[in-house]
């Protein structure tokens, strides 16, 4: 049998900057097809799901959407050349077009980019995580642990996109099924033989990773999140375990379930899913577990009780939770094969995780910029930075604009029970009034106290005062926004790092500036 590599040197895959043209009886033969028009024997050269993307011989899927309806469209892509289209319903007007109707467009355009890029992720080893929390430090040690077991490795994910020392920005977590597949087909033409994707909850709902094979599938943890889009926790569950009840089992590479042991709320999934092909971790239970750890604001220390022995570890991340992130990624690397030094070296090898309790500075006081951006997410935040800080914490953020309202007062009210001193600050408002999020904050601070917080809507200013008041054993905990680097304001995404912001705060300390 030959190797992936092997494999995929003599293939006829379709590589990125080569002509693709592919049948479209070809494309549509794993579809379930409601009714068909025209000759389906015609070559398409593209697929596109967005109207103005459409040339001659591109295969249109219309998609509906939340705020647009590619079906309104139909008529437009005929004009730009469209060779066929994929529908949910027949048009009125269609002329000669060859065209497809399908009960669901988004799982259709899934299945014929999967095909159209002859199914990339069959020629490496793919690996998914998804859970509310932790998805983005788990994939970085994963990506560190395959590399330092020599492999090429490239990741999906929240930050970016990134393979052999390239990065793109990451406009979602996961993309949409037909970038997705584009993006899998470059990196096994890059000579990528992992990838380590991140899966989100909408991305799951929207069959975006139909069409992916995996070798091992990753639950992190759940907590609510994203009740905008799902409506309650039952759905977003539900969205979640189909990676591990639909995604894993399409796969046909016996691929392992890795699940967190600790979270109650997975409920009776490990008992859903086959023993054989599952690994559970935790603190004190599971297959990998870690009773005997170390964790201070410096870093972890632990040894690793796991099925191939004892593995020792030290790590310059922060948190209890970041143990549960390096207990789930050497899980991953044990399905994978990866010898014990690998991923000792790997845990290692990965001092920071961008805007993942990146620590600034050198303490005095100690500052980390945290993505936390969801009542739990902020709560374990800062109930881990005060089991870590001598002194008192102080914590800034705030709530996004046209996202998740029902988060906001909890927020307020977690943030002033947690914290020392909460400030109260703008994030992304978008095209909210920033003066309003604030408000709607407020109401659940004030349950708490109305004495222990402040509110400062310039983020700048939130930043320098909190920073400015902290003692040299206290420690400033920025959340929400982490790695990203800019504010969004109305339409527009300006400059702001709160890493950066941070930095020049510490230095201007004491100075009045």
């Amino acid at each position: 049998m030959p190797s992936k590599r092997e494999a995929r040197s003599s293939s006829d895959s379709p590589l990125p900057g080569k002509d693709t043209i592919v049948q479209l009886a070809r494309l549509i033969r794993s579809l379930d097809v409601l009714d068909s028009r025209g000759a389906m024997d015609l070559d398409i050269t593209d697929i596109s799901y967005h109207s103005h993307r459409v040339k001659e011989g591109t295969l249109f899927v219309a998609i509906p959407g939340t705020k647009q309806d590619g079906h309104q469209f139909i008529e437009e892509v005929i004009t730009r050349g469209a060779g066929a289209v994929i529908v949910e319903q027949m048009p009125p007007r269609l002329g000669d077009i060859p065209l497809v109707v399908v009960k669901d467009a988004r799982r259709a355009l899934a299945q014929v980019s999967a095909e159209f890029f002859s199914h990339p992720s069959r020629e490496i080893t793919l690996v998914g995580i998804t859970g509310t929390n932790g998805k983005t430090t788990t994939s970085y040690l994963i990506e560190s642990i395959i590399k330092a077991a020599g492999k090429e490795v490239g990741v999906i994910g929240t930050i970016n996109y990134r393979m052999r020392g390239k990065e793109q920005p990451a406009p979602t977590t996961t993309p949409q099924s037909y970038d997705l597949q584009q993006l899998l087909r470059e990196m096994v033409a890059a000579g990528m033989e992992y990838v380590v994707m991140e899966v989100s909850s909408h991305a799951l709902d929207q069959d975006r990773v139909r069409g992916c094979h995996f070798d091992v599938g990753v639950f992190t943890n759940i907590s609510p999140e994203h009740l905008d889009y799902h409506e309650d926790m039952d759905k977003y569950f539900a969205a979640k375990k189909r990676l591990f009840h639909e995604f894993l089992p399409e796969s046909e590479k016996a691929p392992w379930a890795i699940l967190n042991l600790d979270d109650p709320l997975l409920g009776d999934l490990p008992k859903e899913l086959p023993p054989a092909r599952q690994m559970t971790y935790g603190l004190d239970q599971g297959a990998v577990r870690a009773p005997k750890r170390e964790i201070s604001l410096t870093g972890i220390r632990a040894a690793l009780s796991t099925p191939v022995g004892t593995i020792e570890i030290g790590t310059s991340l922060i948190g209890e939770y970041n143990l549960y992130n390096i207990l789930a990624a050497t899980a991953v690397g044990i399905s994978l094969g990866i010898p014990s030094e690998a991923i000792r070296q790997g845990i290692k090898d990965l001092s920071l995780v961008p805007g993942r309790m990146e620590r600034i500075g050198d303490g005095n006081p100690w500052v980390l910029v945290d993505y936390a951006h969801k009542p739990e997410a902020l709560e374990k935040s800062i109930m881990e930075v005060k089991k870590l800080a001598a002194g008192k914490v102080f914590v800034v953020f705030g709530c996004g604009g046209d996202r998740d309202r029902s988060k906001r007062a909890p927020m307020g009210r977690i943030g002033v029970k947690w914290a020392d001193l909460a400030i109260i600050t703008s994030d992304n408002p978008r095209t909210e009034d920033p003066l309003k999020i604030i408000e709607e904050i407020e109401q659940g601070a004030r349950e708490v106290s109305p004495h222990r917080y402040l509110v400062i809507p310039d983020r700048r200013e939130a930043i320098k005062k909190a920073i400015a008041l902290a003692g040299e054993q206290d420690c400033v905990l920025i959340t929400g926004k982490g790695h990203e680097t800019y504010q969004i304001i109305g339409e527009e995404r300006l400059p702001f790092d709160d890493r950066e912001e941070a930095r020049q705060a510490l230095a201007n300390r004491g100075t009045g500036q």
